[in-house]
């Protein structure tokens, strides 16, 4: 029997990885897909550098042979470059899916016009949505955004509207605006009034602040949604992923693992980012996984210093072997990891707030190099 397309009614992920910039890569989303069903997103991608063939963005289009289904997010501000960029995928990569980066609040990509700036301008997000929606034919495309550019500023009810006319598959909202970044708490209102505004048809997914399964039950309980994105939460900890399918199905929840499992866990991430990337490069990219993976564990500092420095594999086996085997604190279970910086004044191409329904590209140009976020 053929499965209904992607989130079509019967076939809507109950949980979807967020795309992080240098995280959410092959290695990392293949051990995701370990412990549970779900969508797993790659990281951000830049509509303009795939048209120009930036070797270091196609090298992040890639997916390893079993990555089934393919879901890679584009970032854009020109309707007619993500059209493009689309069609070029999709004849030269096996795609599943397409999300668009509504929500980025990174300076280098808010300053041109893109990521929770674009939802300002309706008629120029209407443009985007549909020449996507177009260019993707029958592959589904979906979108995440924040609450809007700042408390003065909220977008995410005209972003669903606007999405809903177009064609959009799913929608995702982060509950902080750009300017909060990751700091104070996640307004899980706005995903209940979303969800309101817009079709019952069409599914609503929640994100922000759910660092356990409890929390994931929670956002669904309280807003109506159909799914939790689930970004932050999983750093150094893809088991979570197991613990949400258990939650969902109503399983017991398995056991959360001591430091003796997580060092196991630490060492196939690593040797798959080496596989991935070279060992040069790949025992540098997993220097940042180490503090996620031990977050909240009682192991001392000094070892933690010691993990982030690493230098190859068998210098992480050496610093691993002298980790102690302990348990995670009840009380550090939810302790927020990654990012937590925040407030922010965002930065906005000149002009930008004076005409929402200026449809004009800020900076053709400007999303040529922020592929990764």
């Amino acid at each position: 029997m053929i499965a209904p397309p992607l989130f079509a009614a019967g076939n809507v992920p109950k949980v979807v990885l967020a795309p992080m910039a240098g995280v959410t890569n092959a290695p990392f989303r293949r051990l995701c897909r370990r412990y549970g069903g779900g969508l797993y997103v790659s990281e951000m991608i830049s509509a303009r550098a795939v048209v120009e063939g930036n070797e270091k963005t196609m090298k992040l289009t890639q997916f390893a042979d079993d990555e089934s289904p393919r879901s890679l997010q584009l970032a854009a501000v020109d309707p007619a470059v993500v059209g493009e960029a689309i069609g070029k995928l999709i004849d030269t990569e096996r795609i599943d899916h397409f999300d668009l980066n509504l929500g980025c609040p990174v300076r280098k990509v808010t300053r041109n016009g893109g990521g929770s700036a674009l939802p300002y301008k309706r008629k120029l997000l209407e443009r985007v949505l549909n020449a996507a929606v177009k260019a993707a034919g029958g592959v589904p495309v979906t979108v995440k955004f924040r609450v809007g550019i700042d408390d003065d500023h909220h977008t995410y009810l005209d972003t669903g509207r606007i999405a809903a006319d177009a064609g959009i598959a799913a929608l995702a909202l982060h509950g902080r605006t750009a300017a909060q970044l990751y700091s104070g708490s996640a307004d899980w209102s706005t995903v209940a009034a979303l969800r309101e505004t817009v079709p019952a048809e069409l599914p609503v997914y929640g994100n922000g602040d759910i660092w356990e399964a409890s929390d994931a039950l929670a956002m669904v309980d309280q807003t109506g949604c159909d799914g939790v994105v689930i970004g932050r939460g999983c750093l150094g900890r893809p088991w979570l992923f197991a613990h949400l399918d258990a939650a969902f199905t109503g399983e017991p929840l398995p056991t959360i693992p001591r430091t003796s499992e997580v060092a196991l866990l630490m060492a196939e991430h690593a040797k798959e980012l080496v596989a991935w990337f070279g060992e040069f490069k790949g025992v540098r990219e997993f220097r940042k996984h180490t503090a996620w993976y031990l977050k909240g564990y009682p192991v001392g500092g000094e070892i933690r210093g010691k993990l982030g420095q690493i230098e190859s594999l068998d210098h992480l086996d050496d610093l691993l072997a002298q980790l102690p085997d302990v348990r995670l604190p009840d009380e550090n279970r939810r302790v927020a990891r990654g990012h937590t910086r925040g407030p922010q004044v965002v930065a906005l191409p000149q002009g930008w707030l004076d005409d929402p329904d200026d449809d004009l590209v800020a900076n053709p140009e400007g999303d040529s190099a922020v592929s990764g976020g």
